[in-house]
């Protein structure tokens, strides 16, 4: 649906580096073919997901929008096309770090501008 990259301090924390990098999905998109995941990170009502196995970073269920999985873009196939649309949390941003992103956002975008914001995406994918 949309690809972002996010500057928060929890995502630099998970991630060990600037910024986590994901791509949006419906749920009924999504299914786990192997293995179980298991709940790390930043532990509260948005729930991130590690591989058992590895640790990880697979995916986000964020609190409140259990229609939608955020899928770390760098464990998809062809993850050099997932280039970021927009860019969260950028008043937590390094100063150093660029993602190239056409959008960004101090904190998440204004859930009214979402549907543009895909809209937006969707055209650029044509």
């Amino acid at each position: 649906m949309i690809t972002m990259a996010c500057h928060c301090t929890g995502c630099q924390q998970m991630t060990s580096s600037a910024f986590s990098l994901s791509s949006l999905f419906p749920s009924a998109a999504f299914s786990i073919t192997s293995g179980e995941p298991v709940i790390g990170g930043l532990h509260g009502s948005t729930r991130h997901f590690f591989c058992g196995h590895c640790m990880s970073w697979l995916f986000t269920r964020p609190e409140g929008m259990d229609d939608f999985v955020n899928v770390r873009s760098t464990m998809l196939e062809g993850s050099r096309t997932y280039k970021p649309f927009i860019e969260t949390y950028t008043d937590e941003k390094l100063e150093w770090a660029f993602t190239g992103a056409m959008r960004s956002f101090c904190k998440f975008p204004p859930e009214e501008k979402f549907p543009e914001l895909l809209q937006e995406y969707a055209l650029k994918q044509e």
